[in-house]
C-alpha cells in the first residue's frame, strides 16, 4: 500500500516538473530574425555591390546559411513600383552577410524586399529596406 502511494506521489511530482520545465523553455521565433543594410547608401550606375546582414535579435549575431529566395529591388519609396531592377546574388565575404550586385540607374530610394528561410526555422523571415542612391 506505501509502494502505491509513494508511485503515485512520485508520478505528480514528475508530471508537475515536466510541466513547469516545458512553460519555461523559450522557442526561437522567426520574428527574431532581421535584415539590416550594411551601407544605407550607394552610387547610381551599373553593377554597384550591396550588402545585407542577417541578424538574431535577441543575440545580437549574425546568422550564416540562410537561404535567401525573393529578391526585388525597386524604387517603390519614391512611388514607381515599376521601375525594377535585376538583382544578382554575389558570394558572402563573411558569414551572416549576403551580398548584391545591382543597377541603379537613377538616384533617389531604392526598396530592397527580401524573402530567407532560416535553417532549423519555421516561417519566412521578409524584409523591406530603402537604399539611397546619390549621383
Amino acid at each position: 500500500m506505501r509502494s502505491i502511494q509513494f508511485s503515485r506521489g512520485l508520478r505528480v511530482a514528475l508530471s508537475g516538473a515536466v510541466l513547469t520545465c516545458a512553460a519555461t523553455v523559450a522557442f526561437a521565433d522567426i520574428r527574431n530574425y532581421e535584415f539590416k543594410l550594411v551601407e544605407p547608401t550607394v552610387k547610381t550606375g551599373p553593377d554597384k555591390t550591396i550588402a545585407v546582414r542577417l541578424v538574431d535579435k535577441t543575440t545580437g549575431k549574425s546568422v550564416p546559411d540562410a537561404v535567401i529566395f525573393a529578391t526585388r529591388l525597386d524604387m517603390a519609396p519614391d512611388g514607381m513600383q515599376e521601375m525594377a531592377t535585376k538583382l544578382t546574388p554575389l558570394p558572402a565575404s563573411e558569414p551572416g552577410t549576403y551580398r548584391f550586385k545591382a543597377n541603379f540607374s537613377m538616384a533617389g530610394r531604392w526598396q530592397l524586399s527580401l524573402g530567407a528561410k532560416v535553417q532549423g526555422e519555421t516561417g519566412t523571415v521578409e524584409s523591406k529596406l530603402v537604399i539611397q542612391a546619390d549621383q
